[in-house]
């Protein structure tokens, strides 16, 4: 092991759109679903509309930030730099949040599409296995790792591209309901389904932790991001409104793999389609798992060098140099999560994460334009300054939500978050 290493540059724009779309994919396959639950089609429709436009606004501000400050803590770094210490220190805990929790709702979802395959094999069993492997692919190096991310990525594509081939012959754009009028509107169904919103894009921003890994990052973070999330919005918008145009929205709101079971109403259990569906689907969720597994051990790591995280989890191996106390340690937190959590909470929390940082990079972003006006910017988002308030205005409602959902939760989350907070202070106070 050693010290001094810095990571290997090995990632290109191509790869970069390979992450964005990998990291969030899996939210096309299933976790959305669960918002159908809360709302109905118009309602929970409104909902991803609100959170699509948010993430349009935060991605042009965040990729300015990316390709500005390429470093692996991501928003953890911008946060400090614009805001002082502990704000980076906050911004990084809310990045873990995110990071480390969504992986094991993804793996839940992945062993509950291998039991629909295998029914003999346990959902929950399959799921840890899959975490456990996909975690030692991790550990063979990012150029190995970036490569059977777009790998598996490009897969997921086609998958939902099958998909919705499928669904054609069946679709029947009657079975959604007519536009409401503003009376029918239920604006708390709209704020409590915004968490499942979320989960379409939940991750993107994962982008930014490899970056300290990228050739070329003024030119390949933009391309590479941008195009992620525009690829992102169409197929979410095409997987929503064609899901319910073939199914019962609430009989699909609450099943782990939603889009084998409406494939499977339609053509019946003795049909391949469902199955030879399903099989692909898998690298859907494995691209998001694996891709989330490199961005959570990368902020580990970065957390670790600020020294906000114990230092031996920015040790680095030799030859690969790859972190693997920060690989692994974020696989046996996840593995603890899936026994003690369910997937709607894993869901809810990582959300709860995601929007607290949100935040806290846009107001980075609008203090760094106004401390650092001579920083290079490879990259200058258009519309400042109304683009970050009005996204900040966003975030703020996406905030509250996640709270509405879970309030015990999200308190329990910034009680944490004070503790390790306070801790982080003393352990830097001299003796």
């Amino acid at each position: 092991m050693n010290d001094h290493p810095k990571l290997h540059k090995a990632l290109h724009s191509v790869h970069l759109w390979g992450m964005a779309v990998g990291l969030v994919i899996s939210g096309d396959y299933f976790g959305w679903n669960f918002g159908w639950a809360n709302a109905n089609f118009w309602e929970f429709g409104f909902a991803i509309i609100w959170i699509a436009l948010f993430y349009v606004m935060f991605a042009l501000c965040f990729t300015e930030l990316a390709a500005s400050i390429p470093q692996a803590g991501g928003p953890s770094a911008y946060a400090k730099r614009a805001l002082g210490d502990t704000f980076g220190f906050y911004t990084g805990y809310l990045v873990l949040v995110e990071f480390l929790l969504a992986p094991p709702a993804i793996a839940s979802a992945l062993g509950g599409y291998i039991h629909f395959l295998f029914p003999i094999v346990p959902s929950f069993y399959a799921g840890i296995g899959m975490f456990i492997l996909l975690l030692m692919i991790n550990l063979t190096g990012i150029k190995q790792t970036a490569r059977f991310e777009l790998f598996v990525t490009f897969i997921a594509v086609i998958g939902l591209l099958f998909y919705l081939g499928l669904l054609y012959p069946y679709t029947s754009f009657e079975r959604i309901p007519s536009f409401p009028s503003l009376n029918s509107i239920s604006f708390s169904s709209v704020f409590i389904s915004i968490p499942f919103a979320i989960w379409f894009f939940l991750a993107v921003e994962g982008v930014a932790l490899a970056a300290e890994e990228v050739k070329n990052p003024e030119k390949d973070i933009p391309k590479g991001y941008i195009a992620g999330i525009f690829t992102l919005l169409c197929l979410a918008g095409m997987i929503y409104v064609f899901t319910a145009s073939v199914s019962n929205t609430e009989e699909i709101a609450k099943i782990e793999y939603p889009l084998s079971y409406v494939l499977n109403s339609l053509y019946g259990f003795e049909s391949i389609w469902p199955i030879l569906f399903t099989f692909i689907g898998l690298f859907g969720l494995v691209a998001s798992l694996f891709g989330i597994i490199l961005g959570n051990s990368r902020l580990l790591y970065a957390m670790s060098k600020e020294r906000y995280l114990p230092m031996y989890l920015s040790k680095l191996t030799k030859g690969s140099l790859v972190p693997q106390n920060a690989v692994l340690t974020g696989g046996i937190f996840g593995i603890l999560c899936m026994v003690f959590l369910d997937t709607a909470e894993l869901i809810t929390i990582s959300a709860l994460g995601a929007c607290g940082m949100y935040l806290l990079s846009l107001v980075s972003y609008m203090v760094l334009r106004k401390k650092e006006p001579n920083l290079d910017r490879p990259y200058k988002a258009p519309l400042y300054p109304t683009l970050p308030i009005i996204a900040i205005v966003f975030g703020l409602l996406a905030f509250g939500s996640v709270f509405y959902a879970e309030p015990n939760l999200t308190i329990g989350v910034f009680l944490i978050g004070i503790v390790l907070g306070i801790g982080y202070k003393w352990s830097q106070t001299p003796v």
